[in-house]
């Protein structure tokens, strides 16, 4: 990387043999089939944010037809509804001294330039992660306004619609289908259950997608979860043989493809996340997530890369400055974005609990939350 230590005879000759980073943050989310294209995100408009109009579902007056009631039938109503989504623009710049390849032997520009991709790549990674959380926030936050009782889909007559019932399953709940609460660590429940046998350890899960989708389970679903999960499907024997190949990225699977894995460090932690209807003993997250449930577009930016060169800075010596911009728009399907509209959204925006509102019915969601041990 480029040397910003301006007293160059003190540079140790050591640092000439430079190496590239091994980049092994995360398995990215925005290179799976999570993410998909909507020709109705765009980047046009002169605003922060953009709509898209869709038809809702109808919900339709079936008439019973008659030979002695001459009255008109019931019509059906087709209606539409708009959803906002917010833009963003990063940039990610580089300073070099012109003169500090003599003694580095090191282009810090030309290192850069080679690794914009990787690093773009991993903020919009970072940024998909902070809408997930951002979902799961709002909705935990949705239940706890719904009052006593309201919480999240604590069984399968669960109605996620009514009662501002939160779309989200607590396996550690006060009541439901997993027991009673969890109080302590002998009786915390992780997302599997390590004293059952064999494909038994799984049924938290399953009966958490059911209580989540219900008849309209998807066939497969992505999972984001943690290295610890990992290692229990492993250690179970859960993760099956064969793999899943899925664009240019091959996939681990359980339970004969219906979960294809995605493990990232980053999703262990759900600090941000309202907590007033979670357990206390739910402190981790694991994101069920169907397929294309995140929209992607890109945003145009004007002069995408600018170099700057200042001939006279370092007595002389010189320096050049470059600057890479992109942006891009990274939403939930079946949300309106709620939070600011006079800034482009980062990261912290986008994980709030007041970041979006739920704007379909929740068989339409595709991100389902399962909080755990």
């Amino acid at each position: 990387m480029a040397i910003t230590n301006t007293d160059f005879q003190n540079i140790a000759l050591a640092i000439s043999a430079y190496s590239d980073e091994a980049y092994t943050e995360a398995r990215k989310l925005n290179s799976t089939g999570i993410v998909g294209m909507r020709d109705d995100i765009t980047a046009d408009g002169e605003s922060f944010i953009g709509q898209m109009r869709w038809y809702q579902p109808l919900s339709a007056n079936i008439n019973v037809a008659s030979l002695s009631n001459a009255a008109d039938g019931t019509y059906t109503d087709i209606t539409t509804e708009v959803s906002n989504y917010i833009k963003t623009v990063r940039t990610f710049g580089a300073k070099q001294v012109n003169l500090q390849e003599v003694v580095s032997k090191q282009d810090g520009l030309l290192k850069i330039a080679r690794d914009f991709a990787e690093v773009r790549g991993q903020d919009e990674h970072n940024a998909l992660l902070s809408v997930l959380k951002g979902v799961a926030g709002s909705e935990v936050a949705l239940g706890d306004a719904g009052g006593a009782g309201a919480g999240g889909i604590a069984d399968f007559d669960t109605d996620a619609d009514t009662a501002a019932t939160g779309f989200f399953v607590d396996l550690n709940a006060a009541s439901g289908v997993f027991g009673a609460a969890a109080t302590g660590t002998p009786d915390a429940r992780k997302l599997f259950d390590s004293s059952a046998a064999g494909a038994s350890r799984g049924e938290r899960l399953f009966q958490a997608v059911g209580m989540g989708f219900k008849d309209y389970e998807p066939d497969f679903m992505y999972m984001v979860t943690s290295p610890e999960n990992m290692a229990e499907f492993r250690a179970a024997n859960l993760v099956d043989d064969t793999m899943v190949t899925d664009g240019n990225l091959e996939f681990a699977t359980i339970f004969g493809g219906k979960f294809r894995l995605i493990p990232t460090r980053a999703n262990q932690m759900i600090a941000g996340a309202a907590t007033g209807d979670l357990n206390a003993q739910s402190t981790k997250a694991t994101f069920l997530i169907k397929p294309e449930a995140i929209s992607f577009a890109p945003v145009s930016v004007p002069t995408p890369v600018e170099v700057e060169r200042d001939a006279a800075s370092y007595t002389g010596g010189g320096s050049t400055d470059i600057w890479y911009r992109y942006g891009f728009i990274m939403h939930p399907m079946g949300y309106d974005w709620a939070g600011a509209t006079n800034a482009f959204a980062t990261n912290t925006a986008y994980a709030a609990n007041t970041a979006f509102t739920r704007k379909v019915n929740a068989l339409n969601l595709g991100i389902l939350p399962i909080f755990h041990s």
